[in-house]
């Protein structure tokens, strides 16, 4: 009786070992299959241009004291913006699903806009997206020193607006699609300023559309 006991329990823990085996062999294979896939497809990421931007309103006020180390003067940017981005796939064997999307204005490294949400996108093989948001930042606090910072780019002719997009990104090939993956997305825009106040600094006209076609940085 001990004997059929103990001869049963070395087939149940063979067993148990073959299978345990198999499970491991089948998901090493398809992890495999996977990495063969992605080696040989090698993704690249989308091409973004951002093609024109029109601005309603790019203005900077100030209380016109000279600032100081302990009393800081007060300065807002108020912005209104339309811009079109282009997006293209250059992928011959591979879908981009773009599931989460926001697009922002900064200057001087300081975000001046509120995030817009861009519509979720998918894009087939070689095909391009466009999306045209709106930009809008009203009287958003900025550092005391932007105003001298902005009256020297009106010196230059103009200030260098960046448009950034940032969201998640999956990729498709065939029916299987990857996880999630950050994407970065910076669009330098130079926009030409008027005024002579020294207190407040804008475009030239209510509306300036501006034919930009600048290539962006992308990180993915």
């Amino acid at each position: 009786m001990t004997k059929d006991c103990g001869h049963h329990n070395e087939e149940r823990q063979k067993l148990l070992r073959r299978v345990f085996a198999a499970v491991l062999g089948f998901i090493f294979l398809i992890l495999l299959v996977i990495f063969l896939i992605w080696i040989i497809l090698r993704p690249t990421k989308p091409r973004f241009i951002l093609q024109d931007a029109t601005v309603y309103a790019f203005n900077l006020s100030s209380s016109g004291a000279i600032p100081s180390p302990t009393a800081p003067t007060p300065n807002t940017l108020t912005l209104t913006m339309q811009v079109t981005l282009s997006a293209f796939n250059p992928n011959h064997r591979i879908g981009v699903y773009y599931t989460k999307l926001d697009a922002y204005a900064s200057y001087r490294g300081q975000q001046v806009s509120l995030a817009t949400a861009l519509p979720p996108t998918y894009q087939g093989h070689r095909d391009t997206a466009v999306w045209s948001p709106f930009l809008y930042g009203t009287a958003v606090p900025v550092s005391p020193f932007m105003l001298q910072i902005l009256q020297q780019d009106k010196t230059s002719g103009g200030v260098l607006v960046n448009v950034k997009v940032n969201g998640r990104v999956k990729w498709k090939v065939g029916t299987w699609v990857s996880g999630r993956y950050h994407i970065n997305v910076n669009c330098p825009a130079y926009i030409r300023l008027a005024g002579d106040d020294d207190d407040a600094i804008g475009v030239a006209a209510p509306a300036v559309k501006f034919q930009l076609f600048q290539s962006c940085i992308v990180d993915v």
